[in-house]
């Protein structure tokens, strides 16, 4: 995973106010967008939070900052950072906008006519987000809408590929 400075959006100010780095250089530093950084400098972002300084908190040196200060191209270094790798949190039910529930049925009868052998009932119920009752009653077409192809789930949003493929890993695991 990346790593970020503490507080990307403090150090950010603190850098826009205090050096004459360019926007992609502290977008790319901070982790943020450059329209972000564009919207701070501008006062539309970020208003009421104060500027982190990161010399202070030991995660720039000021000859760093001096070096891409007379180099655009070049890209501010994070010394270090102790934090914790950002990771986004997959595991659990999550919220599913109204726009996709829709898609579920589909996304079901996908991975059932591609995996239906190698994935069980369970598997695809927590991949998709989904009932055991509904994927039954989509394999024995019984559903109350009639379900004639399938959408893939990582098209769809449902599921990602990490998440599918480390499914169909640990059920062909299971069976050997």
């Amino acid at each position: 995973m990346m790593k970020r400075p503490l507080m990307p959006k403090a150090t950010a100010i603190w850098l826009i106010d205090n050096t004459t780095l360019s926007f992609e250089q502290i977008a790319e530093f901070c982790k943020l967008h450059l329209l972000e950084v564009q919207g701070i400098a501008d006062g539309d972002v970020a208003i009421g939070i104060q500027g982190h300084n990161p010399i202070d908190s030991g995660q720039l040196i000021n000859e760093e900052i001096k070096k891409c200060e007379s180099d655009p191209k070049r890209k501010l270094e994070l010394l270090n950072n102790n934090l914790p790798d950002h990771k986004v949190k997959t595991d659990g039910t999550r919220y599913t906008p109204v726009a996709l529930r829709q898609e579920k049925p589909f996304a079901i009868f996908w991975l059932l006519k591609k995996y239906g052998e190698e994935l069980s009932d369970s598997q695809i119920a927590k991949l998709i987000g989904s009932t055991k009752s509904t994927i039954d009653a989509i394999r024995k077409g019984t559903y109350k809408e009639a379900i004639t192809e399938g959408k893939s789930p990582m098209d769809v949003g449902l599921c990602t590929y990490e998440d599918l493929q480390k499914a169909v890993d640990k059920s062909r695991r299971r069976k050997q």
